[in-house]
Formats: structure tokens, C-alpha cells, sequence
């Protein structure tokens, strides 16, 4: 419902009694550019101070299948696998090259809450990502749409 708002042709939209104007949201054309892209947040001073998992390397890969980007979570100590972000680059999978796509798989990455892949814990750290990338605008559109599904 978000990335619906965003394709939006008008950046400008009432929402809970509000009207907001959309930042414009990158799109990428290529997996390298997702992973500079990544590599950009997560070394950003703001992204490092707040998350501590910002500093566990991600490595970013293209996803063979096209219905859904995800995060291979590797937590085990000793263990040589990197956390990574897949994210489908065929034709058939480009929607997910997106930058609130890319931002829910860094938000998996940074939530080291150890809860549910989307609970409580890994919604705030996805808001809270979104406010300081996109902005505070694309934030409140989370924390409304979140609040109305009873997400927050």
C-alpha cells in the first residue's frame, strides 16, 4: 500500500487529516547500485548511531526468483556466512528495485531485537530508517498505515 502511494502521479496526499507531500523515492537500475545504495545507509553517521547492527557487514546479491526480495539472517557465532540482501533484478522482478525495498531489507538487518522477522521490534527500526533516509513525511505514512493495520 505504501509503494502505492509513492507511484502516485501527485506527491501530494491527505492522510489522517494531515496533507503530505511525498520525497521522491529512488529507483535502481542494476544490483550494483543497490549495493552502493546500501553501503551508503548503513555507514551514514545517524544510521551508525542509532543501530548498532549497522556496523555487521551486508553483503547485497540478485535474487533468482522475482516475487519477493528477502534477508538471509546469519547470527551464529563463528560462522563465516554474511548477512545478505537478495533482491530480484530480472525483468519480471524489477518492481523490487526500489528504495523502500531496499530499506525494509536493511531494516531486517539492523533489527537485533531477535523477535518476529516483522513484529513489533522490526517496524520501529523500518520507521525509524525511513525517517531518517527518505524523511519525516514517508515516516508518518508508516506509522499511520502501520497504526491503522495494528502494527504499532
Amino acid at each position: 500500500m505504501i509503494a502505492r502511494l509513492f507511484d502516485q502521479p501527485s506527491t501530494t496526499l491527505q492522510l489522517a487529516g494531515a496533507t503530505v507531500t511525498l520525497p521522491p523515492e529512488a529507483r535502481f537500475g542494476s544490483i550494483d547500485s543497490v549495493r552502493e545504495y546500501v553501503e551508503r545507509v548503513v555507514t551514514m553517521p545517524v544510521v551508525r548511531e542509532r543501530f548498532s547492527r549497522s556496523r555487521v557487514p551486508v553483503a547485497v546479491r540478485s535474487r533468482r526468483g522475482a516475487g519477493e526480495a528477502h534477508y538471509e539472517f546469519s547470527r551464529a557465532p563463528g560462522s563465516d556466512r554474511v548477512p545478505t540482501i537478495a533482491i530480484p533484478e530480472a525483468r519480471e522482478g524489477r518492481w523490487a528495485l526500489r528504495e523502500l525495498v531496499v530499506l525494509h531489507e536493511i531494516a531486517h538487518h539492523l533489527d537485533d531485537s531477535g523477535g518476529p522477522a516483522h513484529g513489533p521490534h522490526f517496524v520501529q527500526t523500518l520507521i525509524d530508517l525511513v525517517e531518517v533516509v527518505i524523511g519525516p513525511e514517508a515516516a508518518f505514512v508508516y506509522r499511520v498505515l502501520f497504526g491503522d493495520a495494528g502494527l504499532l
